[in-house]
């Protein structure tokens, strides 16, 4: 394990730093904090890039609650910036409109169900054609629990066994392909060989994409996490599936960090933090050429606009308790109530003397 001097600086001003990152994806177990830091990440990077634009990909989205305002799959301005879009995409309501009504049943149903992760696959890739005819500088993802995030990166070779599949059933079932023509928006007269043209372009953009996003000047990934044996695995898996599908990632941030022990006067919490500060040690030890940010737990949570850019301050300089900040100051004030609860109780001792006297 390295050395405290050794360690990569415990801050996210590395990716502040690489003016060649075009994507940013932030992702980690549900509940870590994964939309507070994408979205105080897409804030920072406003400052020192043209344009960013911020995604949600996780269907119970959590963007307008943190910025406090209405997102919609349309790129918006976010209250307060000239340079911060915001949008949330839900695969599945983008894929109930691209069906219609009566386009899951009989013979699509089979398709869907034949081909795991289809539907998602060509909302993202519809959703990847969009951003790539727009011209932001920086693009953040505020991803899905673990597992769905694992999936977005595979949805090139999703796309390819769907196109197996398409000709597959093309042979087997000739004509009945060009049901499937109201699903891509095109009209019967192109037919099944217009369906079979859509998903090549939805493959080759992904393909593209996918490239860009296995080249670490391009891409990186930020893990959030907490100080907890289940977030830990979570996130050694993570770090794992994205070694081998090539995607590069150096940052972890450890969030809801407990501090002030030397103050915390509840047995519970001088517990709590013993054990966070067992599993922070281990990130320490797996992860030593990481930056590791560590994040305090706050008493409130952090919404709106103001409280997001107040926080921001601890991913850009490591968050020291008010202990350490000002021992000295801590400990005179600490000396000084002590001494008037004794003055209270010296007086409270002399009255109780002189009513014993008088009886």
């Amino acid at each position: 394990m390295a050395s405290n001097q050794d360690l990569p600086e415990g801050t996210v001003q590395n990716i502040l730093d690489q003016e060649s990152l075009k994507w940013v994806f932030v992702g980690g177990k549900g509940g870590v904090g994964k939309t507070t830091c994408s979205s105080i990440l897409s804030i920072l990077l406003s400052r020192v890039r043209h344009s960013v634009l911020i995604i949600s990909t996780d269907p119970a989205h959590n963007l307008s609650d943190a910025f406090q305002q209405r997102f919609t799959k349309t790129p918006t301005l976010v209250n307060g910036f000239t340079n911060l879009y915001a949008m949330e995409v839900d695969p599945n309501v983008e894929n109930e409109e691209m069906l219609g009504s009566e386009g899951m049943d009989g013979f699509l149903s089979d398709l869907a169900n034949a081909i795991p992760g289809i539907d998602e696959a060509m909302s993202f890739s519809e959703m990847l054609k969009l951003v790539q005819t727009m011209d932001y500088s920086v693009i953040v993802f505020d991803t899905a629990p673990t597992g769905h995030t694992l999936r977005l990166l595979q949805f090139p070779s999703t796309l390819e066994k769907g196109l197996a599949k398409m000709m597959t059933l093309r042979n087997k079932f000739g004509g009945m392909l060009s049901q499937m023509t109201h699903l891509f928006g095109v009209s019967d007269d192109f037919g099944e060989g217009a369906i079979l043209g859509k998903l090549e372009g939805m493959k080759d953009v992904i393909e593209r994409v996918n490239k860009q996003f296995k080249d670490p000047d391009l891409t990186t990934f930020v893990c959030v996490c907490i100080p907890e044996f289940l977030s830990l695995y979570e996130t050694e898996r993570l770090v794992q599936e994205l070694t081998n599908f090539e995607i590069d990632t150096h940052n972890i941030i450890i969030n809801q960090v407990l501090h002030d022990e030397e103050d915390a006067e509840s047995k519970l919490l001088k517990a709590r933090m013993r054990m966070q500060k067992k599993y922070i040690d281990q990130f320490y030890m797996l992860y030593d050429d990481f930056h590791i940010t560590k994040l305090p737990l706050l008493p409130d949570e952090v919404c709106g606009v103001e409280a997001l850019k107040s926080f921001s301050c601890n991913f850009l300089s490591p968050y020291e308790s008010p202990i350490i900040r000002g021992k000295e100051e801590v400990l005179e004030q600490r000396v000084s109530t002590l001494r008037e609860q004794l003055k209270d109780a010296e007086a409270e001792l002399e009255r109780q003397r002189k009513g014993k006297q008088k009886i």
